[in-house]
């Protein structure tokens, strides 16, 4: 059975970091693309970074460019997502997700967020 679990959330103060990881079992992940979303009370879900299954080649949304950072760990089947100067407004619930896209641009597969697979979603708090 195909699963991913999310974990690495917490409270953090304004400034600080934190470094999500997506654990993939039942496949293999580096042939997925895989999508880091997250969403806020009241708001919808929002794609925050990709990373391609063809090239490597990785999206971020304009909000966490310069802080956030994706990266796979073949041997450890696992996704990350680095998360650095956190600010109040990336409090949200993020998800991982993968699916088997290969040749659409990451752009385009953050946009459009359909993954067929996704975790549980793993709290990320933002507080002084």
């Amino acid at each position: 059975q195909l699963q991913l679990v999310e974990s690495g959330g917490g409270l953090v103060q304004p400034g600080g970091s934190l470094r999500l990881s997506c654990a993939a079992s039942g496949f293999t992940l580096d042939r997925y693309a895989i999508g880091w979303f997250r969403q806020a009370p009241g708001k919808e879900r929002e794609g925050v970074s990709c990373i391609s299954s063809k090239d490597g080649s990785t999206y971020y949304a304009d909000d966490v460019k310069g802080r956030f950072s994706i990266s796979r760990d073949n041997a450890k089947n696992t996704v990350y997502l680095q998360m650095n100067s956190l600010k109040p407004e990336d409090t949200a619930v993020y998800y991982c997700a993968a699916d088997t896209y290969y040749h659409m641009p990451v752009q385009e597969i953050c946009e459009m967020q359909s993954f067929a697979n996704w975790g549980q979603g793993t709290q990320v708090t933002v507080s002084s």
